[in-house]
């Protein structure tokens, strides 16, 4: 993968690897796009793969890892990180693209769909909800209650929620907790827990918020139906984050959607069976993109 900075409008740095010189117009291209204070990691096992099938494209969003703009936290929006897309795309040469998206990166290409259409080939939506993340979030409305104390925390005490977010990595309760409850624990190793964690701890508690918040108010419901391009929608059944009838919803409003789910599946799919989603992806996109791509 050749890594490489695009400068965006207001002068914020976006990072990007692509596994291409030039723009290829005979293969589909893929376009990684990750989940609320994850990273490039959770889409390893698929972009490891891909890169030997298709030209791929793994970025950072603004305020995220290697890219710039965790300073003006207002600007991190889903809006703006669609336009990023767009732009960085755009900067590349790629005129149209597959989108594959999980939990929050779900909403991320549904903003991209939403706002530039002519730049979506497909999607591929993993775990997701189009509905506020504060009324499903563990199948309850308690988020709703939660993440206004927790804020108000960070806020009179921000030193000490920033110490232990910091340290979730090296802390086995966390480590236990966060691998009973999102990912499938004998299918996904403890290495990888500890790996989401640290990068989860650069990041920090006000960048959760903000996003957060952003899962919360997405007004996007009227707009899925309009979508007329292929989808995949994936989830885990014993998904204990973001509730599995969900992912049927948003397959059932998406005209031309496929969907696949895993019986033993977590919130994390494609680390619980990485080669299976790796097949189940690659033929849709042999199926359903390719021939899309030829009629263009």
């Amino acid at each position: 993968m050749k890594a490489n900075f695009f400068k965006t409008e207001d002068n914020e740095q976006l990072f990007y690897a692509v596994n291409f010189d030039q723009v290829p117009s005979d293969k589909p291209i893929l376009v990684f796009n990750y989940g609320l204070v994850c990273s490039t990691y959770h889409w390893s096992f698929q972009t490891d793969y891909f890169k030997e099938k298709y030209p791929i494209l793994i970025y950072d969003y603004r305020g995220h890892f290697q890219s710039t703009g965790k300073d003006n936290l207002e600007k991190i929006t889903f809006k703006q990180m669609a336009k990023d897309l767009n732009d960085l795309c755009a900067h590349i040469g790629i005129k149209k693209a597959v989108m594959l998206g999980h939990s929050m990166g779900v909403n991320i290409c549904l903003q991209a769909a939403k706002d530039f259409p002519d730049l979506v080939l497909g999607q591929v939506l993993v775990s997701g909800t189009i509905m506020p993340v504060t009324d499903v979030m563990f199948d309850t409305n308690l988020m709703e209650f939660i993440a206004p104390f927790a804020e108000l925390a960070l806020k009179k005490y921000p030193g000490v929620l920033d110490k232990i977010w910091k340290s979730s990595g090296s802390n086995p309760l966390i480590k236990a907790m966060i691998h009973r409850q999102g990912f499938k624990v004998e299918n996904v190793s403890k290495e990888f827990i500890e790996i989401y964690l640290n990068k989860v701890g650069v990041l920090g508690p006000e960048l959760f918020f903000q996003l957060f918040n952003e899962m919360t108010k997405q007004n996007i419901l009227g707009d899925v139906g309009k979508m007329n391009h292929p989808a995949l929608v994936m989830g885990g059944m014993k998904d204990k984050v973001i509730p599995n009838h969900l992912q049927h919803l948003l397959h059932d409003m998406m005209p031309k959607s496929e969907s696949y789910f895993y019986k033993d599946g977590s919130h994390v799919p494609q680390v619980d069976y990485p080669e299976l989603t790796n097949d189940r992806i690659d033929l849709f996109i042999q199926q359903k993109i390719i021939p899309e791509l030829s009629n263009l």
